[in-house]
């Protein structure tokens, strides 16, 4: 009898059970789904992450990422997923948005890429990941199905990462830029899920011990990048570019006396959280 074709690596772990739907309230959905809209401006405008992240990443789940088996969940037009692939990892990138997949697939055409959500990870149970990461992504998910995804398919020792980039609420400027955008969108969110995220999962009630830290960096661009960033962001996609264009051109007035020679310092505070899959018994 001829052998039959073995699967891929890709094709072993992929299952397709049917998805869940993301356990958020509609306009929380409906925000998640906007970025869709900004997708090509997101790609262009967002800032990356910085060396050190990966090197905390690395400390805290106490495993390199060269030669990992990383899964990026959310990962939207691949930011983080180019810099953890740099960084040598094997990285599989999960993006539920038609757009933002489109841009990750045309810039890194050799990642796999599975279109799902972060709730209901279409791969088979120990599917050995050893890392699953979230970059600015963890917040679209209802914790108590993403988390146990996430340990769901991770080898036992593996971690779970979370990380947001946060406008820094020490730099003046940024904090005032924050107030005056809350004042003016109606449907404006602040960044509290970020530094919450280890309640959230202590919370759970699954016995995991997850330990933060926050990293800050800065990047200089020029004012047009930073307004696209800005408009990148989801509740200025939601409202459309007639509704977002008064309230940037309003930064751009305010910007102008920070920053006379139109280059903006960005000032982030970078929060990571890492919980690890507890290790199988002996």
């Amino acid at each position: 009898m001829a052998r039959m074709p073995q699967p891929s690596e890709q094709e072993q772990l992929h299952l397709t059970p049917q998805p869940l739907q993301p356990a958020t309230p509609p306009r929380h959905a409906t925000l998640a789904r906007a970025f869709d809209a900004v997708a090509a401006q997101y790609a262009a405008a967002r800032p990356g992450y910085p060396p050190a992240l990966f090197d905390a990443i690395e400390e805290l789940a106490g495993q390199p990422l060269a030669g990992a088996r990383v899964l990026d969940v959310g990962a939207g037009t691949g930011i983080a997923t180019r810099l953890l692939a740099e960084r040598g990892a094997r990285v599989t990138a999960l993006e539920p948005g038609a757009a933002m997949a489109t841009e990750l697939r045309t810039a890194h055409p050799a990642i796999p890429l599975v279109r799902a959500l972060g709730d209901a990870l279409p791969f088979r149970d120990d599917a050995g990941f050893d890392l699953v990461g979230y970059a600015q992504a963890w917040h679209w998910t209802d914790p108590a199905r993403s988390v146990p995804e996430a340990l769901r398919v991770l080898r036992p020792g593996g971690a779970l990462a979370l990380w947001w980039n946060i406008p820094d609420p020490d730099v003046d400027w940024a904090a005032e830029q924050e107030a005056r955008i809350a004042r003016r969108l109606p449907d404006y969110h602040s960044h509290s899920v970020a530094p919450e995220a280890a309640d959230l999962i202590r919370g759970l009630g699954l016995g995991l011990r997850p330990v933060s830290r926050v990293l800050h960096w800065t990047r200089r661009v020029p004012l047009d990048t930073h307004l696209a960033m800005l408009g990148s962001r989801s509740y200025f996609s939601a409202i459309g570019p007639a509704a977002a264009a008064p309230v940037l051109a309003a930064e751009r007035a305010a910007l102008h006396d920070v920053f006379p020679d139109g280059i903006v310092e960005e000032a982030y505070a970078l929060n990571l959280t890492v919980t690890l899959r507890p290790p199988a018994p002996s």
